[in-house]
C-alpha cells in the first residue's frame, strides 16, 4: 500500500481530532481510501470461536461507531472490523471537545461516552452489507441514563443475532460513569447469565448461535482478574478483549495528559500486554483472547501475540501511523515467522506468557 498518510498527516493535525475523525469516516465512505494489494498469507490465518480470519490484525471498536463503513476498513487490509460502541438508543456522548492528541507520547485521550446512534441506525447498515464477506463483530453497550443495564446488553443480542460475526460486551469503558462496576464478581455473573442465556434463547430457536466476548479494563488489579477469569471459565464464554483504556497517566510528557478520559496508544502498550498475560495464565491456552492496546509496530503486534493474544486490534496507532501499518505488521509478522521457522501464527500465542506477566505494569 502506497502510504499516502505522511503528504496527508500535517493537514489532519491540524484540526481537532473528532473533526478529523469525521472526516476519515466520510472519505471511507465514499471510496476515497487506499486498498491493501498485500497477497494473503495462510500462515496469517486464523480460526478462534468459530470465524475464520484472513489474518489476525483487526480494527478496534470506536472507530466506526455506526457501522458506517466496515467493509472500507476490511479494503484497507483488516483481517477483521469489530463496530460499535452501540447502545439501544442514540446518545450524544459527553460535551466537546472529548478527544485530544498526545503528541509527545503518541496517544490518545478520549472521553466520548458511547456516543452513537442506536440500534435501529446500525442494524439497517449491517442489513444492507449482510450478503458480503468479511467478519463483523458488534461491541454492544449499556445507555448512560439506563435503569437495567445489563436489560442493555441483552437487547444488543437480540438487535444484531442475525449479523453479528460476534459479539463483544464493552463494560470497560471509563467514560459511563458506573459503567466499569459491571466487571466485580457479583454483577458480572448476572451479566453474563443473563446475555448467554439471551444468545442460546435465539440458538435453541433456530438463529445462529453467536459467540460472546467480555472486554476489560487495564486497571484491575489481581484479585479482580481472577474473578473476571473465574466467571469466564464457569459460564464458558467464547472469549475476552484486553484491554480498554486506562485511567492511569504514568511517565506521560505531554500537557493533554491532563485531560479526563480513558488514554489510549503507545503509552498503554505494556500496561495492557502485562494483563493479557496475566489473563492467557488465568484463562488457560485455549480462550481466545484478542489483544488490544498500543500496538503500533511489528514489533509491538508480535509481543502481544507471544504474549498471549490470539488476534489484535488497532486504532489510536493509525492516527500517527496511517492505514498502511496494517501491511507493515503482516510483513513483519510473517518475516518474524519465516525466520524462526514458524508454521503458523497460531503456533506464536502466549509463548511468552510467563515473562510478561511477571512484567511491572508501570516500567
Amino acid at each position: 500500500m502506497i502510504d499516502f498518510y505522511r503528504l496527508l498527516k500535517p493537514a489532519v493535525f491540524a484540526v481537532d481530532p473528532e473533526t478529523a475523525h469525521g472526516l476519515t469516516i466520510r472519505a471511507l465512505a465514499t471510496g476515497f481510501a487506499p486498498k491493501s494489494c498485500r497477497a494473503p498469507d495462510p500462515r496469517l490465518a486464523v480460526t478462534a470461536f468459530g470465524v475464520d480470519f484472513p489474518n489476525p490484525i483487526g480494527m478496534a471498536a470506536g472507530f466506526d461507531k455506526n457501522a458506517e463503513v466496515p467493509d472500507a476498513v476490511l479494503g484497507l487490509g483488516f483481517g477483521h472490523v469489530e463496530v460499535g460502541t452501540v447502545t439501544p438508543r442514540a446518545q450524544p456522548g459527553n460535551p466537546r471537545p472529548r478527544m485530544f492528541r498526545l503528541t509527545a507520547d503518541n496517544g490518545v485521550v478520549n472521553r466520548l461516552g458511547f456516543n452513537n446512534q442506536g440500534h435501529a441506525a446500525m442494524r439497517a447498515r449491517l442489513l444492507a452489507r449482510k450478503a458480503r464477506d468479511g467478519a463483523v463483530g458488534v461491541n454492544i453497550g449499556a445507555n448512560k441514563d439506563a435503569e437495567d443495564r445489563i436489560a442493555d446488553y441483552v437487547a444488543g443480542i437480540h438487535a444484531f443475532a442475525d449479523l453479528a460475526s460476534w459479539f463483544t460486551v464493552n463494560i470497560s469503558s471509563p467514560n459511563t460513569p458506573g459503567l466499569r462496576d459491571l466487571q466485580a464478581r457479583a454483577q458480572l455473573a448476572e451479566l453474563l447469565t443473563r446475555v448467554l442465556a439471551a444468545r442460546d434463547e435465539i440458538a435453541a430457536g433456530g438463529g445462529r448461535h453467536v459467540p460472546v466476548l467480555l472486554k476489560i479494563a487495564p486497571d484491575v488489579d489481581d484479585a479482580g482478574l481472577d474473578d473476571i477469569a473465574a466467571e469466564v471459565l464457569d459460564k464458558r464464554l467464547d472469549g475476552l478483549v484486553v484491554s480498554n483504556t486506562t485511567l492511569s497517566r504514568n511517565g506521560l510528557r505531554d500537557a493533554a495528559a491532563r485531560e479526563a478520559g480513558g488514554l489510549s496508544g503507545r503509552p498503554l502498550f505494556r500496561r495492557s500486554t502485562v494483563v493479557l498475560a496475566k489473563m492467557r495464565r488465568r484463562v488457560g491456552p485455549e480462550l481466545p483472547i484478542i489483544g488490544v492496546g498500543g500496538i503500533d509496530s511489528g514489533e509491538t503486534a508480535y509481543e502481544k501475540i507471544v504474549a498471549g493474544a490470539t488476534l489484535l486490534q488497532v486504532y489510536s496507532a493509525l492516527v500517527y501511523e496511517g492505514p498502511s501499518l496494517v501491511d507493515r505488521i503482516l510483513d513483519h509478522l510473517a518475516d518474524r515467522m519465516s525466520r524462526d521457522g514458524v508454521a503458523a501464527i497460531g503456533d506464536l500465542t502466549g509463548r511468552w506468557a510467563d515473562r510478561w506477566a511477571a512484567t511491572d505494569p508501570e516500567g
